[in-house]
C-alpha cells in the first residue's frame, strides 16, 4: 500500500519473493529504493536461511550503488546482525 501523496514518485513495485519486494520512488536527484523483507526464523533450517541471503544480495547488488537503499522488515533472528556486521551494511563508516 502507498500512500497517495507519493503515488506519482513510484516507478515500480517488484515482489520477488514471499520473503522479500521492494519499491522504487523516483527521488529529486535519484531514486530511493525501498526493500521490505521478512527473514526466516532461527528455527528454520540454514538452507533456507542461506537462500534468503542470496537472494537480498542479488537484489541489493541489481541497482546501481548511487541510489538511496532503504531496508526495511523483520529480521527475525540474532544471526541477521552479525551477517549485516559483516557485510558493512550498518549505515557505519568501515
Amino acid at each position: 500500500m502507498v500512500h497517495r501523496r507519493i503515488v506519482s514518485a513510484v516507478k515500480r513495485v517488484e515482489y520477488v519473493s514471499d520473503r522479500l519486494s521492494y519499491i522504487v520512488l523516483r527521488g529529486r536527484w535519484h531514486n530511493i529504493i525501498v526493500v521490505n523483507v521478512h527473514a526466516p526464523s532461527e528455527e528454520k533450517r540454514d538452507e533456507s536461511k542461506d537462500s534468503f541471503y542470496e537472494e537480498l544480495v542479488q537484489v541489493f547488488d541489481h541497482f546501481p550503488k548511487y541510489h538511496m537503499k532503504l531496508l526495511l522488515g523483520d529480521f527475525n533472528a540474532s544471526r541477521e546482525r552479525e551477517y549485516f556486521q559483516a557485510n558493512n551494511w550498518t549505515g557505519e563508516s568501515p
